[in-house]
Formats: C-alpha cells, structure tokens, sequence
C-alpha cells in the first residue's frame, strides 16, 4: 500500500441538471446585489427589469425575428465550418504532404483577429449575408480542425498494425479505426466551434446589419438602452448554453462506448 492509501473510485450516478447550479447562483447574485443597491442599475439593470424588457420585445416581436435571423446565421456558418473542418483534417491527419500544405495557412488564419479582417471582407464580400456566414465559418473551422486533427494523430499504433494485419483497404481504415478514433477530438472542436459561431457573430451584425440580435445590441447601445442591452446579453447566454448541452447530450450518446472515469 502506498502512502496515500488505497484510493477507491465509484460510480456515481449524474444528478439532473447539477449544470443549472453555477447560472443559477449567478443569476441570485445579481439578483441580491441589485436588490441591496450594491450593483447600480445604469451599470447594469436588475433581472426583473430585464425579464420585462424581454417580454415586451417578445409582445412586438422584436425578439423573436432578431433571434431568427442571427440562429440562420450562425447555424449556417457552423455548418459549414464543421465540413470545412473535417475535410481539413482529415487531409492533414491523413497524410504528412497534407498537413504540410494545410497546417501552416490555418494556424496563420487562427492567430488572425476576426475583427482585423471585418474591412478586408467587407471590401471583397460585400457587406450582405454571405460576408458575415464567411467569417462566421472560417472561424468556427477552426478548433474543429485542430481538435479532430489531433485526434486523427493519437490513434493508437496497434489499432494501425491490426487494420494493416487485417488487410483493411484505405477507405476501411479510416471508416473502422480513424473515424471512432477521432469522434471524441472532433466532438470538443464541435462544442468550441459552437461557442465561437456566436461570438463572432455579435461583431459581424455590428456591420451594417438591418436584423439580428448584434443588430439590436448595437441599436440600444446607440440609444442607450441598458436593459436592451442586457437582454441581448441574456439570450447570447442562454443561447451559448443550450447549444453546449445539446452537443453534450450528442456527444455522451454517440460517445457511449468510452469508458470514462466521469
């Protein structure tokens, strides 16, 4: 026995909704800071105010088409992020004259500021629809590609030697062993790349954008209306934390087959 002792895991089964509890105890701090005085309401208003500002966009239905447009938007982009993505990583995890071609443009591309490219792209794009789902999508290929690619590399040697043993052909090598292989990186790029569609879509519907919630943002903050404000801020949250738990959701069912120590 070592000095620590014998360590003893068990299985604990998953308390439902145990994620709600750290929102929940942010929302109760606001909540208590802005009945107290602590927190001022032209800093930022409290929720109840804000749950009324909420309802009388949804009453006009300000909400619900600035909500529409920019869940079009950012699904667009993400979709094709994540084919752009896989394509690229497959074509670097696959082949070492792959990687060097590709690698190089992407971590270029990853270390450029989104907001740095906004005038380039409205100059060679316009400033309509597909400008906006272009940045949205060159950054959220991003992190599926560096997850997925990663992925593609850590296959472990011995399920490489059993697939040559067997005398798998190329495109059952990598249906049977680097696809499975790979699933877990490509579902942590997902849930950055899910993340990232939304913060690159407040700065895009900041640029001469007719709809969109960036949009609404951007016309409160002109006008000065805070709670607006804070209910945009609000339903990015809700939005960023829903997207999250239906990937999880995803994840832990295509994922069933790992044994994991959670």
């Amino acid at each position: 026995m070592s000095a620590w002792g014998t360590v003893r895991i068990r299985a604990e089964k998953p308390i439902p909704f145990l994620r709600l509890l750290g929102p929940v105890l942010l929302l109760v701090v606001w909540g208590v800071a802005s009945a107290t005085g602590a927190l001022d309401p032209r800093t930022l208003p409290p929720p109840w105010q804000v749950v009324s500002r909420a309802w009388q966009l949804i009453a006009d239905g300000v909400l619900q088409r600035a909500l529409l447009a920019s869940v079009q938007r950012s699904m667009t982009g993400l979709g094709l992020g994540v084919l752009f993505g896989i394509g690229f990583s497959l074509i670097s995890g696959l082949n070492r004259w792959g990687e060097a071609i590709v690698d190089g443009p992407l971590q270029i591309w990853r270390a450029t500021p989104v907001l740095a490219v906004i005038p380039l792209a409205i100059y060679w794009l316009g400033l309509g629809e597909q400008m906006k789902i272009t940045l949205i999508c060159l950054t959220t290929m991003i992190p599926i590609y560096i997850n997925t690619s990663a992925a593609i590399a850590s296959v472990e040697k011995r399920f490489v030697e059993l697939a040559h043993t067997i005398r798998l052909t190329h495109w059952e090598f990598v249906r049977y062993v680097v696809i499975p292989g790979a699933l877990p990186g490509f579902f942590t790029g997902l849930r950055l790349s899910a993340v990232s569609a939304w913060l690159v879509l407040v700065v895009v519907e900041q640029s001469n954008t007719i709809n969109g919630l960036g949009y609404m943002v951007g016309e409160a903050r002109v006008n000065g209306q805070v709670d607006i404000i804070a209910v945009g801020l609000v339903v990015y949250a809700l939005l960023g934390l829903t997207t999250d738990g239906v990937l999880r959701l995803l994840e832990k069912r295509v994922l069933s087959w790992r044994k994991t120590f959670r």
